[in-house]
């Protein structure tokens, strides 16, 4: 009993995390455009997410300097990636709040797992789709010649594909265990 409640109490935990997450994780890219200093790594915060970090520290680019409609496109087009992480998010908190609930063998609960990891794949693949639109976006002002297109693999991408494979084949085995389980309440 007390395990179960101790469970259930740090899966509530989680899941209140993960979504306090979403909304400090878009709240802060978007911050970082507008307060430079927030997502700098020297003199500053670094606070930013990559894709933020990797242009607002691009040579040539006064993040300062450009108009606000300008510093708004970048946050929107920067954030992009990071919807997809806010789905996932949302899909851990979810899942989380099922076994807060005491429902470990639920069926929806490796969906929810599988929708996470699948959204962590979606989350490189529009995180490198965007960096040449950014590029492109933040040094549009810039003189002919000085106008960026960028596009770059970092080795974290592929650690995170690597966790969402596992997350996904994780996701598969508890559905296998919630067919199981459901196979033994059958006969009890």
């Amino acid at each position: 009993m007390k395990t179960r409640d101790s469970l259930a109490r740090g899966s509530q935990y989680i899941a209140a995390a993960a979504l306090v997450l979403v909304v400090a994780m878009l709240a802060l890219n978007t911050a970082s455009w507008f307060f430079p200093a927030l997502g700098r790594v020297d003199g500053g915060a670094g606070l930013s997410f990559s894709l933020t970090q990797r242009m607002t520290g691009m040579a040539g680019v006064d993040v300062a300097a450009m108009p606000w409609w300008q510093l708004l496109g970048a946050a929107l087009i920067s954030s992009i990636p990071l919807l997809a992480m806010a789905y996932g998010l949302l899909q851990l908190r979810a899942l989380f709040q099922q076994y807060a609930s005491g429902n470990y063998f639920a069926h929806s609960a490796y969906g929810h797992m599988e929708r996470m990891g699948r959204a962590i794949v979606l989350w490189v693949v529009l995180d490198f789709a965007c960096e040449p639109v950014l590029s492109a976006w933040v040094t549009m002002l810039a003189p002919a010649g000085q106008r960026m297109l960028t596009l770059s693999l970092e080795p974290q991408v592929f650690i995170a594909l690597f966790l969402a494979a596992c997350v996904i084949a994780i996701a598969r085995i508890l559905q296998r265990a919630c067919d199981l389980h459901a196979e033994n309440q059958q006969f009890v």
